[in-house]
């Protein structure tokens, strides 16, 4: 494979972007920095297919990345290789307001092939190449220029064995069968509604006790208004207000702006500056939560009962066996909260009782609930068996 030297000028990379338009799959992977921003600050960008790779400077003056961009969300006839790439694809979201269409995960792929949930990069290189990945630029500062060729190397590598691993996987995904397994998974990290950042959202991720709808009205309105604030100062959120604090207005809104300055977490110049009076005018905008956005108790479930738990405990233990038994990750079968619905009753709108998964564990759950599945030891190994076998 040729490696090009480090990408800073406009017509190399619209040339390099030309000849990967005729890939049947490229891969990509993105060096940022975040810590002190709201915004994640791109650094650089690596590409690769199997027969060249690159890495690319965004902050080269002048570089025109429309060629890249185009490349990542308007070309349908490229196929995109991640690893764990939410945070890769946040950013083409960012930048474009698309997401890089089609998709392939090879972290998701190998929840299919029996390599758990969440394996890493350095993991997935080892267990499918044998080669031992140097971690040693992963924690730099990938905003400082000039690069050195380690950091260049260490960052292509992430592109260049992905190139290698993706057709191995995908062949081990066709003899499986189990390739279309991962569809609905793919199009789901391509959704752009899971990279948007959309204020009026924003309370979900402030977890708070209680489910009163004044408070959590409050809550909403301003974690809103945080998002605001950090979006346009672009800093992290909890550089604006940490969610504890958050939580604490909600629950005991000040009256008035000067009782800002007893809030713990605050400055107390907030009791007289502009963005204390932007807190207090969110807190004053605040309405009751309706009955639509107030979330689901949190008590396993409405109606599930002490029974009902037991019987969504039953199902997760079915799911550990069948992921055992056909060397898959169980989260890619089932969700807790699906176990839990099956469990207190419901029939439909459940993924677990659609398609594959159906065929390979819903179908058993649903019979596990309906009295017709049981477990038994059988030479020391808990299997699942039909009841009228133990009969």
């Amino acid at each position: 494979m040729h490696i090009h030297p480090l990408i800073t000028d406009s017509a190399t990379l619209a040339n390099l972007c030309a000849r990967l338009a005729n890939a049947d799959f490229i891969t990509v992977d993105t060096e940022f920095m975040r810590e002190s921003t709201y915004w994640p600050e791109l650094c650089l960008i690596q590409i690769a297919d199997v027969n060249e790779a690159a890495a690319i400077d965004p902050l080269a003056p002048g570089l025109d990345m429309k060629p890249l961009l185009d490349l990542l969300v308007e070309n349908e006839d490229v196929l995109k290789v991640v690893h764990a790439g939410g945070q890769d694809i946040e950013i083409v979201y960012n930048l474009t307001g698309k997401t890089p269409h089609p998709l392939f995960d090879t972290q998701v792929a190998a929840m299919a092939l029996g390599q758990g949930e969440q394996i890493g990069y350095s993991n997935l290189v080892d267990s499918w190449l044998g080669i031992a990945v140097d971690k040693g630029a992963r924690f730099t500062d990938w905003s400082r220029r000039p690069l050195d060729a380690r950091q260049i190397e260490y960052a292509i590598g992430d592109v260049t064995h992905l190139a290698t691993i993706f057709p191995m996987m995908l062949e081990r995904l066709r003899k499986t069968g189990r390739g279309a397994w991962l569809d609905q998974e793919m199009e789901r990290l391509a959704d752009p509604s899971n990279y948007a950042n959309e204020p009026d959202l924003a309370w979900k991720r402030v977890r708070v006790s209680g489910r009163k709808p004044d408070m959590l009205g409050r809550l909403k309105a301003l974690a809103r208004w945080r998002e605001l604030e950090a979006q346009a100062k672009d800093l992290p959120r909890g550089r604006i207000v940490k969610d504890e604090t958050l939580g604490d207005l909600a629950g005991n809104p000040p009256r008035k702006q000067s009782d800002l300055a007893k809030v713990r977490g605050l400055s107390a110049t907030w009791a007289g500056n502009d963005i204390g009076g932007r807190l207090m005018a969110a807190l004053e905008s605040a309405e009751p939560l309706s009955a639509e956005e107030l979330p689901a108790r949190d008590d396993r479930k409405p109606g599930l009962g002490k029974e009902g738990s037991l019987v969504a405990d039953l199902l997760k233990l079915l799911l550990k066996i069948r992921a055992r038994d056909i060397d898959v990750a169980s989260k890619l079968l089932a969700r807790s909260d699906e176990l839990e619905a099956l469990a207190a009753g419901a029939r439909t709108g459940l993924p677990m009782l659609e398609g594959w998964r159906y065929d390979q564990f819903g179908r058993d759950a649903v019979d596990l609930v309906e009295g017709r599945l049981a477990f038994a030891v059988k030479n020391g190994r808990l299997k699942m068996t039909r009841a009228e076998e133990v009969a």
